[in-house]
């Protein structure tokens, strides 16, 4: 699949923040990459493309009021990870607000480096 060039540049995270479906509250896998408008998991099973999901991220202690952020994203694409017990997919985010995007970038600029 054809990935489209990115216009922000990715941001990995030093910790692996868990992330979880908020409509059935299992989790989905560990955040590993974000900008504001998009989001890469690593998970144990490989989930389905094109799908629409409500997302549940646990931020880190001690750096927000917040303990979580709510996302809704597309699942853009899911493939092996490079350790092969392992799944990446990537998610484009729908509408953010701006204090979710707030939260993003303090998040991004406060664990996160640059590759």
């Amino acid at each position: 699949m054809e990935h489209k060039a990115r216009i922000l540049k990715r941001r990995h995270l030093i910790y692996y923040l868990e992330v979880y479906d908020e409509d059935t509250g299992l989790p989905l896998g560990h955040l590993v990459d974000v900008t504001t408008r998009g989001i890469k998991l690593v998970s144990k099973t490989p989930l389905e493309a094109g799908k629409t999901f409500r997302l549940r991220m646990m931020l880190p202690a001690g750096y927000f009021q917040e303990t979580v952020v709510h996302i809704e994203a597309v699942s853009k694409w899911s493939n092996n990870d490079i350790n092969p017990d392992f799944f990446d997919t990537g998610f484009e985010a729908k509408s953010i607000d701006i204090r979710t995007r707030q939260i993003i970038m303090k998040l991004v600029n406060l664990v996160g480096f640059n590759d």
